[in-house]
């Protein structure tokens, strides 16, 4: 070793690579003292250093747009503090199409981010398109968009600009540690044990990139994320090729191209990838390539480019590369601290736009650090979003080979995935079935967005126009407002929150005043220390120690660490998970109450349960909890019943339905009646 790794450290970044080098640069700009980087092999090895670095702004969200903005405008200021270069370049980046729906998007995407009010984002005809990049043949182009501040630099480079910077700012960063195990103590990151000896810290920065879901593992911490084969091909340098071209990409085509040391790289997005390293990454890869796959994989992109390039039919191929890069289900980098140990932070996860991202995602991780908030709207990366099912190796291989395609797809409303599909079921989902509801999925639950009328396929029809759902679900949105509509709301999380302390915790963390009598319920909000709403939900009280609360079927993770993190140490109350013990069916519309009054036998009138209410009641042999809430705006109840015997329940309701027009409504309606 050259230099000694120390007994104790403020925080320990795990992983070399670019997001690493911008972790440790960006808490030591903030002034923690002692951050120590550590990395198994060499800096920027892995993924990092076959990366094509190009560095855009136009994003899917204005959070995304700021952070890549930032770290554009980080490159230049890297450069003069620490003298290294980073081999950025600013040469524009064009994006073309030439089908109707690709067109639309581009313009979509294009007026978006022209109102985030962060980079300006221009239509271009195919005249303009030819001009700017001369080396394309606009046969059958419609449009495209053009970014004049967009460019290109060096992936090495960049990440030893910020490991300069950041052993300039006091961080120790090192090479050739290997992190064995994080050891933790009641819940809370205590040190980190390497093959050198071991760090005491309360603070740890798992920024593993491909090895991020294995190191998590060992601690209990689930981080989705698999690698898959990446594809590029670099030419032999040409006379026509100029440093200057901008970056092109082809989206319908699953390529992008850019210059490259006098040629053109060409870079493949296909379809459906093929994932890696399912049994494993082996122990001592470093600067590694793969064989690949390159005459399936590579080789179809390359023939599309040659059509639309036309000189890469002319010139020779210097190189065929394959190399591992990491892809999330959702196709979005994680961050933030980890729900199952107190000091674990997640920065990884970056699905091909790592080096674009590295330095305002390595500012936005150390800034939650330090205040202990994100900084941006950052819930579309944040890891609590993520469910441990969705870390084991069958589901995160199988959704990486779709999300790697998925980024250069057209990106529909409403676009579901093919993959790593029926993972999580409604204890009604064989009764949605037999009804023709066509699925979606959150959360890996398979919930019914719409059911088709006989004879018509329950399949997306995807479109930027009016897809081929809407009249149906229109049908159900009207039975909903006109007679009475059943929703299958049994994805929603749902908390028993017990204990003596259970009220002063509830009314510390909610908005409204919690401590009502018995058996009602109240809407309300968690607020973070800046006033941003941290979850919207309601909480019905039980009993006097007792309260069931219910949030979105997407932040059951988020909103329990939440509600965990914010018990007092004197408190006496826990909170427990019992989502998958309970269906919540709601009965939502004017005829509602005719329909369940004879069935549970109750008085359901204004002046015997008014709104607010919850009641013990008996549907046929099922004990169940029934509220007068409504998530449609019309009169309505939800029923909660015990999950074994939600299918008798459901069969007794729709069979007295059919005299008051009872009609299942899917997610789209519900949503079109809170609009």
């Amino acid at each position: 070793m050259i230099e000694t790794l120390p007994d104790k450290a403020s925080a320990v970044i795990i992983g070399g690579g670019v997001t690493g080098a911008s972790v440790a640069y960006h808490l030591a700009q903030l002034g923690w003292q002692d951050v120590v980087l550590l990395e198994r092999k060499q800096f920027a090895c892995g993924t990092t250093w076959h990366a094509a670095g190009l560095i855009g702004t136009v994003r899917a969200n204005e959070s995304h747009a700021r952070l890549t903005e930032y770290s554009m405008r980080l490159l230049h200021d890297l450069e003069q503090e620490t003298g290294q270069s980073t081999g950025f370049r600013q040469v524009g980046s064009l994006s073309i199409a030439h089908s109707e729906d690709r067109w639309e998007e581009l313009r979509r995407v294009a007026s978006m981010n022209n109102a985030f009010g962060v980079t300006r984002v221009d239509t271009v005809t195919p005249s303009e398109i030819k001009s700017l990049f001369p080396l394309v043949d606009e046969t059958g182009l419609i449009g495209g968009t053009f970014v004049e501040h967009d460019g290109k630099g060096n992936p090495i480079e960049i990440t030893m600009a910020f490991v300069k910077g950041a052993r300039k700012r006091g961080a120790l960063c090192l090479e050739g540690v290997t992190v064995q195990d994080v050891q933790i103590s009641n819940g809370k990151v205590q040190g980190v044990v390497t093959d050198q000896g071991t760090i005491n810290t309360d603070y740890v920065v798992n920024c593993g990139g491909m090895w991020a879901r294995e190191l998590g593992h060992r601690s209990g911490v689930s981080i989705p994320l698999h690698a898959c084969e990446h594809y590029y091909a670099v030419t032999e340098k040409h006379e026509l090729v100029t440093p200057d071209l901008p970056v092109l990409r082809d989206h319908d085509k699953c390529v992008y191209i850019k210059e490259d040391a006098g040629g053109l790289l060409v870079g493949a997005f296909e379809k459906q990838a093929v994932a890696w390293g399912q049994d494993g990454i082996p122990e001592d890869f470093c600067f590694d390539e793969l064989p690949g796959h390159m005459d399936e994989q590579l080789m179809p992109v390359l023939e599309d480019a040659m059509q639309r390039i036309p000189v890469l039919n002319e010139v020779g191929w210097r190189s065929f590369f394959c190399g591992p890069e990491s892809f999330t289900p959702d196709d979005q980098f994680h961050i933030g601290e980890a729900p199952e140990v107190k000091g674990y932070f997640v920065a990884a996860g970056l699905n091909s736009v790592g080096i674009q991202s590295s330095g305002g995602l390595g500012k936005a991780c150390a800034e939650w650090m330090h205040t202990g908030n994100s900084p941006l709207d950052m819930w579309g990366n944040d890891i609590r979003r993520m469910y441990p099912f969705m870390a084991t190796r069958a589901f995160a291989s199988e959704r990486a080979e779709e999300s790697l395609g998925l980024l250069y797809e057209r990106h529909y409303p409403y676009r579901q995935f093919r993959t790593a599909r029926n993972v999580r079921l409604s204890p009604l989902h064989q009764r949605h079935v037999e009804h023709r509801a066509c699925f979606g999925q959150v959360a890996g639950w398979e919930r019914p967005n719409w059911y088709a009328p006989e004879g018509v396929n329950p399949v997306y029809e995807y479109s930027f126009g009016r897809q081929n759902w809407f009249d149906y679900s229109a049908r159900e949105h009207q039975a909903a407002r006109e007679s009475v509509a059943l929703f299958d709301q049994s994805s929603f999380s749902k908390y028993l929150v017990q204990g003596r302390d259970a009220s002063k915790l509830l009314q510390r963390v909610c908005t409204a005043d919690i401590d009502t009598s018995a058996d009602r319920i109240v809407y309300t909000h968690w607020l973070n220390e800046s006033g941003g709403i941290e979850a919207d939900l309601t909480v019905t009280r039980l009993g006097e120690c007792e309260y069931l609360v219910i949030s979105g079927a997407a932040t059951t993770h988020k909103d329990l660490d939440w509600l965990r993190k914010h018990i007092g140490e004197d408190d006496f109350c826990c909170v427990s998970d019992v989502t998958s013990q309970y269906a919540v069916l709601g009965i939502m519309g004017p005829h509602s109450r005719d329909l369940l009054e004879p069935l549970l036998d109750m008085d359901l009138s204004n002046d015997a349960f008014s709104f607010g209410r919850s009641a013990r009641a008996e549907l046929g042999y099922a004990p169940i909890r029934i509220t007068r809430v409504s998530f449609v705006g019309e009169l309505g109840w939800e029923l909660c019943i015990p999950a074994e015997m939600t299918v008798p329940s459901f069969d007794r309701l729709w069979q007295a339905g059919q005299s008051h027009g009872l009609t299942l409504a899917g997610l789209h309606a519900l949503d079109s009646c809170r609009i």
